[in-house]
């Protein structure tokens, strides 16, 4: 017998077409540089769009080149996403949060033929145009200034192509359709490809109703950047559903986005914690300073990720009828690989438990296999107690890197991704991550998570950010050492913080030896503490 299923190839084309076909009428609004509002129907932004992928293969755009975008969340960078491929090239986005000199080298080694680049952008451009010659710099013209001589300007690009007689580039679903680098912060960033298949089974899953749960009916506010793992593929999923897009454009900081949300009430966003975790800080003191100000839309839901929410970020938030979902994932799982929500099982659960497992990274999803293994190799059992490295593999997890020889310290002889994320596994298969492999403080023969420490920390009221690094110690090996910030006018001391820990269940050996008081904890491009820079600060 043979299965009587057509062999359609899976596409984002269809995505598109069905975004502009089915949801003409849907709202993209974009906030400029002078803070402004732009909208854009559907119908307006399939049209542009099929330009884009027009104008692209009359520059000469071949099936497979890559196309580099150097923009923050607006309107010309979701038509970019599906313009690209729709021409038959490869988005390549890049992460303006980085230096110069590794954007150029990220370019070169993706051998990127194009850059589509904001015009508020062009000084960042021209730090490491010389590390790689783009043969075309379409600049999208986002301030409304005037376009430099010598540069090709996106929307009288657009206005010379033809929309109308565009016809999509013929590709398997295996082809590829953007790429992103790995924000690794040891050695050279890694190219990530996706596919056309893995980004539309990316997209299905992350919608689904326990996940995003997107709907028609919701108001997208994606903080998280474009440049961000494809921002978690929420762009995708929003323009399936015909959801309404609010891009924050380069205004990212709390006192924007709570006047953003004032104009354009999100019912979904998503962001990094320390995004969060600065937003509500700002408007709780502006509770009591300028009350009335700002409102939190009732019933939002937001997306977490990118690092491990702490539990009095979620209390906060809830304290304003707002619920954060976290989720976990990498890069190199397009990123989406578990989700926390309230299982059936949990539905009668008091408060305590659904705060607990909601600081958990989550279950994970359909379509990706996920395993514990400890140091002797072993799976290990789902009892939430033993450690091991996560393991995943599935249609969208990537098998490779772009051309760089597999290894085993990233990929296990039989297929997983290594992804260098330490954690224990429940009986409800609830994934709690406790550190990075580099990360864990091994004191005595005994892990110490730096994760569960850091978290107890900031639910300490004097207590903005911790991070917490392993220093050497001649008898125990290795011993915990707590950089704290603390909130303005606020005191904190090693003996009051020992004692918070230790009403938080923690033993005494599992204390830091030491704590220092530092102005802000360093963060990576993606928002993560960079812990490497506190290694370096403090060796001891």
């Amino acid at each position: 017998m043979i299965a009587t299923m057509m062999d359609v190839p899976l596409s984002l084309n269809h995505l598109l077409d069905r975004a502009g076909t089915i949801f003409p009428g849907g709202q993209i609004v974009s906030r400029l540089p002078d803070k402004s509002l732009r909208r854009h129907s559907y119908a307006e932004y399939y049209r542009r769009t099929r330009a884009l992928g027009s104008a692209l293969q009359t520059l000469g755009l071949r099936r497979g080149e890559r196309v580099a975008t150097l923009c923050w969340n607006h309107h010309a960078h979701l038509e970019a996403y599906f313009g690209i491929p729709a021409a038959g090239g490869v988005m390549h986005t890049l992460n303006l949060r980085l230096s110069p000199d590794e954007i150029g080298w990220i370019a070169g080694n993706a051998e990127d033929r194009f850059l589509i680049v904001d015009d508020i952008l062009l000084p960042l451009y021209r730090q490491f145009a010389h590390l790689h010659a783009f043969e075309r710099v379409i600049v999208v013209p986002f301030s409304g200034a005037p376009v430099p001589e010598g540069l090709v300007d996106y929307e009288a690009l657009l206005a010379g192509a033809d929309a109308d007689g565009f016809v999509y580039a013929a590709h398997a679903e295996t082809d590829p359709v953007s790429m992103c680098y790995t924000s690794g912060t040891t050695g050279r960033a890694k190219g990530v490809v996706y596919s056309h298949r893995s980004t539309v089974l990316h997209t299905l899953v992350a919608s689904l109703g326990d996940y995003a749960g997107l709907r028609s009916t919701d108001t997208v506010l994606p903080v998280t950047p474009m440049f961000h793992a494809n921002c978690w593929g929420i762009p995708y999923a929003a323009l399936m559903v015909g959801a309404k897009l609010v891009f924050p454009g380069p205004h990212l900081h709390p006192e924007d986005l709570l006047d953003l949300m004032q104009l354009e009430p999100p019912t979904l966003s998503l962001g990094v914690p320390t995004i969060w975790m600065s937003l509500i800080q700002l408007y709780e003191r502006m509770l009591t300073e300028q009350p009335g100000r700002w409102k939190l839309p009732q019933g939002m839901r937001s997306l977490v990720g990118g690092a491990a929410v702490p539990d009095v970020l979620i209390r906060a938030f809830a304290r304003h009828g707002v619920w954060l979902l976290q989720a976990w994932g990498m890069t190199e799982t397009s990123p989406v690989a578990t989700f926390s929500y309230l299982r059936g099982e949990l539905k009668d659960a008091g408060d305590e438990e659904r705060y607990r497992r909601a600081a958990m990274a989550g279950v994970p999803v359909p379509l990706v296999e996920l395993r514990i293994r400890t140091e002797e190799g072993r799976d290990a059992p789902w009892d939430g107690k033993t450690m091991g490295e996560v393991q995943v593999r599935g249609p969208y997890i990537t098998g490779s890197y772009h051309e760089v020889p597999v290894a085993e310290d990233k990929f296990t002889a039989d297929g997983w991704l290594r992804t260098g994320d330490v954690a224990t596994l429940d009986e409800m298969a609830f994934l709690r991550i406790t550190d990075r492999t580099k990360d864990l403080i091994k004191s005595g023969g005994e892990w110490i998570s730096s994760v569960d420490l850091e978290n107890a920390l900031m639910a300490h009221p004097a207590v903005a950010e911790a991070a917490v690094i392993a220093i050497p110690d001649e008898k125990w090996s290795e011993r915990p050492l707590a950089c704290v910030v603390v909130k303005p006018g606020q005191v904190a001391d090693a003996q009051t913080l020992n004692a918070h820990l230790l009403a938080h269940g923690f033993a005494k050996w599992q204390l830091p030896d030491r704590y220092e008081t530092i102005a802000a904890v360093p963060r990576t491009s993606t928002g993560k503490f960079w812990k490497l820079k506190l290694r370096e600060q403090y060796p001891r």
